[in-house]
């Protein structure tokens, strides 16, 4: 048996597009009490980000909101941005929905059972029986989990495709009571977005999934992740992240790799999750990534922020957009654990 392939990858985006430099604005308002605010502020200008997309317009965060208010509006596009991801990933593979064997749904920036995918199958059209997989707690890593467990699916279900489906809305995880750095850190960073990869064993434009790869860093969990509080969840967020990206991944992803008979040199095409522009620079001086494989991570990173799970997913396809690539890739993603999510590639 063969390996599945990428057959089509789509993202849809929520309908509030603001610049940078309106988030810098709202937060100097948002943020005047916290002491050091005019240094701290800087950190807009570093990121490596234009433009970013949000559930909400900017003024609505003005207000504190209750966790379940939070988490309504979250369910209500959160379902609205796969519906149109999914639709969207079918069409250009001409799938039509009641093929999908298949549903993979990965979140972590809300909470709903029945979970997403039991509302999207009839959303879609897709068949009742389809076997539904929601993974939840991973964070920024989850868009590459995500892929290799969907590989692994369609691997086992080889007649019919599997969907993907990654959205996180980070923005609606803001908590207006909250002045730490941690969380100013994270308004200049998260956006909102989704993505829907097929997958399946036939031909298609995109890359053969060959297999994946996870690796915890031990006893770091206070490096990213959630406390939950009555507003709702807290960002946990370390300045320590590039630093630990040079120093602990590295070793990580040589090990993944040699799983699979492979070492970094070998590696025609990196699909990098674009944690910020720091993350970028240590992918470099830690694993020797070339400037062209961090080309379409930049690119989306400058228009779309940091997505979470669904960022890698978008910079899959750009890359699958852009000019025909070959060789052996790794699609790559940190999150909380400290965890890197690798997944190796064939183009």
């Amino acid at each position: 048996m063969g390996h599945p392939r990428v057959l089509a990858v789509a993202t849809a985006t929520p309908p509030y597009a603001v610049a940078q430099a309106e988030v810098r604005q709202a937060v100097e308002t948002l943020f005047s009490p916290m002491e050091g605010l005019e240094r701290m502020l800087a950190v807009f200008e570093n990121t490596g980000i234009a433009k970013r997309h949000l559930s909400a317009p900017l003024a609505w965060f003005g207000q504190p909101r209750s966790f379940a208010e939070k988490n309504r509006v979250w369910f209500e596009r959160a379902l609205e941005l796969c519906e149109r991801a999914a639709q969207g990933a079918l069409a250009q593979a001409q799938v039509p929905p009641q093929e999908v064997g298949a549903v993979v749904l990965v979140t972590t920036t809300g909470i709903a059972t029945p979970s997403l995918e039991a509302h999207l199958l009839q959303r879609l059209g897709l068949p009742l029986g389809a076997l539904r997989l929601p993974l939840w707690g991973l964070g920024c890593a989850g868009g590459a989990a995500g892929l290799a467990r969907a590989a692994e699916l369609a691997r086992l279900y080889p007649t019919r495709p599997v969907l993907l489906l990654a959205v996180e809305l980070c923005s609606l995880t803001f908590l207006r009571s909250d002045l730490s750095k941690s969380n100013l850190v994270a308004t200049s960073l998260f956006a909102d977005g989704a993505a829907a990869v097929l997958l399946g064993m036939g031909e298609g434009p995109g890359p053969q999934v060959l297999g994946g790869f996870s690796r915890l860093v031990p006893q770091s969990y206070g490096v990213m992740g959630w406390d939950v509080v009555e507003e709702g969840l807290k960002v946990r967020f370390s300045r320590s992240i590039p630093a630990l990206v040079r120093s602990q991944l590295p070793p990580l992803v040589r090990e993944g790799l040699a799983q699979h008979g492979l070492s970094p040199q070998e590696v025609a095409v990196w699909t990098l999750h674009p944690g910020g522009a720091k993350v970028l620079q240590a992918y470099r001086e830690g694993l020797g990534v070339d400037p062209r494989s961090l080309e379409a991570a930049q690119g989306v990173l400058r228009d779309f922020g940091n997505m979470s799970s669904p960022t890698v997913l978008f910079v899959l396809a750009e890359q699958m957009r852009g000019a025909a690539l070959s060789g052996p890739g790794v699609l790559l993603a940190l999150g909380p654990g400290f965890a890197a999510e690798g997944v190796v590639l064939l183009w």
